[in-house]
């Protein structure tokens, strides 16, 4: 068995953001969770799939406040947020948070004991494997500011992927922390409350952002090109499958 801190690795990518991931997941598992410092407190965007505590690994980083945000509450991007006191989430996945359920965040069927690099724990089981609740301290909608003291943040609420997805969109840097709505890999409009409608919208509204950078749920970073690439791939497969 790992012990906590072997179980994670950490990387700086510049202006002042962290990443952390769970080396012993395979990429398509394995959550992007983001470490953002702040003058007066932090961010951490997602907590991964919770197998081992996040939390020491995350005092090795700040000594600051922490607000742990869900960019939308599926298993694999929520897994730690219980062990954080003030834990954010839109409102259309707040009970899921309250609640976690191998159904209401997708652990049924897509967890396998096949989805670790090596060997799985002796002490995970996928077919009984649920997150703990954690439920939200601060409810985030659309359009709302989180202000770290020398930078902010605007939620976009972005559904699609699920009801509740978010991005968070730091205009004074051009970085956007786009969570699972797009990446640089398959994206996923199949689950039991995705709505590709949505999804189409909220590929519309990220297309015109000025962005400089996208950090997103899974894989690599990547540019505003590369973002704009990935929208029109996606708008164009769901336009030949007649799903517009």
């Amino acid at each position: 068995m790992r012990p906590n801190l072997d179980w994670y690795a950490k990387r700086r990518v510049g202006d002042g953001v962290t990443l952390i991931w769970e080396t012993a997941l395979k990429p398509f598992f394995r959550c992007n969770i983001w470490h953002i410092r702040g003058r007066e407190r932090d961010l951490l965007i997602d907590t991964g799939m919770g197998i081992r505590p996040l939390a020491p690994i995350i005092a090795t980083i700040t000594e600051r406040p922490v607000l742990a945000i869900a960019s939308h509450a599926h298993i694999d991007h929520i897994g730690g947020h219980h062990e954080f006191p003030e834990r954010a989430v839109h409102g259309a996945e707040a009970a899921t948070l309250d609640a976690p359920d191998r159904h209401n965040t997708i652990a049924e069927p897509y967890l396998t004991d096949d989805m670790f690099v090596e060997k799985a724990p002796a002490d995970f089981l996928a077919a009984s494997y649920c997150v703990k609740a954690a439920p939200a301290t601060r409810l985030l909608g659309e359009g709302e500011v989180i202000d770290l003291g020398d930078r902010s943040f605007e939620v976009l609420h972005l559904p699609g992927h699920s009801p509740g997805s978010i991005a968070l969109w730091e205009k004074a840097t051009g970085i956007l922390f786009a969570g699972d709505t797009v990446y640089d890999g398959p994206l996923i409009d199949d689950f039991y409350h995705s709505r590709i409608t949505d999804y189409l919208a909220s590929m519309e509204r990220l297309r015109d952002l000025p962005v400089r950078v996208v950090h997103a749920g899974h894989f690599a970073s990547f540019d505003r090109g590369r973002l704009v690439a990935l929208i029109d791939a996606y708008i164009a497969e769901k336009e030949s499958l007649g799903k517009s």
